[in-house]
């Protein structure tokens, strides 16, 4: 696998990277080092506050790795590779911390989904989105729950049955995903590093306190998520006939 996930610690201030030379797709090795990460910088007294990013200028993530999912060849083997993304989606769900999300570029499946469980996105305005997943013979299971509580349900039904259309980084910002949006990464990552700073000047105990009232009544994740996995590890079967 040629990729990685990088966290550098400095001041308080955690940067989760990740990257994958196929557009930062998410293959599972990098999902289940990203929930690691995570994990590893909310548990870290030196970390106050997390970024997460990918690397590059172009896009933001890809999704499920289409090399890997070509691999599957049973439910049980499907499963556990959909349990990455509930993995890292349950990981930024249940950190202490505040997660900024610095989208540079476009977000397809998972992607649209970590995004949407950062706890503020910024976002360029090339980030469009798609929820790609039905067009390939399976549906936005797992990252489900995290979009529709961003965006809403009507809105990521659109998403997820306009599988092979593509909504605007505005469209996205509109309904909620991203908080902010920029005309180029400069100007995002300034954006990025202000409140940075501004957070990592805030009280800690009431950032952990606003973190449980964002995130309350998601508790049942923890079941919802794996059962999710298992949805998509049975339909994952039926991939490489849409890809042939």
């Amino acid at each position: 696998m040629n990729g990685h996930v990088n966290t550098d610690i400095i001041n308080g201030l955690a940067v989760i990277e990740f990257f994958h030379p196929q557009s930062n797709s998410l293959p599972a090795a990098i999902l289940k080092q990203l929930a690691e990460a995570i994990s590893a910088a909310d548990q870290d007294p030196r970390v106050k506050l997390i970024i997460l990013k990918s690397k590059g200028e172009k896009a933001f993530c890809a999704g499920a790795s289409f090399d890997e999912l070509k691999l599957i060849s049973n439910e049980d083997e499907g499963r556990t590779f959909f349990m990455g993304f509930a993995g890292v989606i349950n990981a930024m769900r249940r950190s202490s911390k505040f997660i900024i999300g610095r989208v540079q570029g476009k977000c397809v499946g998972g992607g649209v989904g970590m995004a949407a469980a950062v706890d503020i996105c910024f976002a360029t305005d090339a980030a469009d989105i798609k929820l790609s997943e039905l067009a390939v013979g399976i549906g936005p299971f797992v990252v489900g729950p995290a979009v529709e509580r961003k965006i809403g349900l009507s809105a990521f039904s659109q998403l997820a049955i306009q599988a092979t259309e593509w909504k605007s980084a505005a469209w996205a910002k509109t309904h909620g995903l991203f908080a902010e949006l920029f005309p180029d990464t400069q100007e995002l990552d300034l954006a990025v590093e202000n409140l940075a700073q501004t957070l990592l000047q805030s009280n800690p105990d009431a950032m952990r306190e606003m973190k449980k009232m964002f995130w309350q009544g998601t508790e049942h994740w923890e079941q919802l998520l794996p059962e999710r996995a298992g949805i998509s590890g049975k339909l994952v079967l039926r991939f490489n006939e849409y890809v042939k």
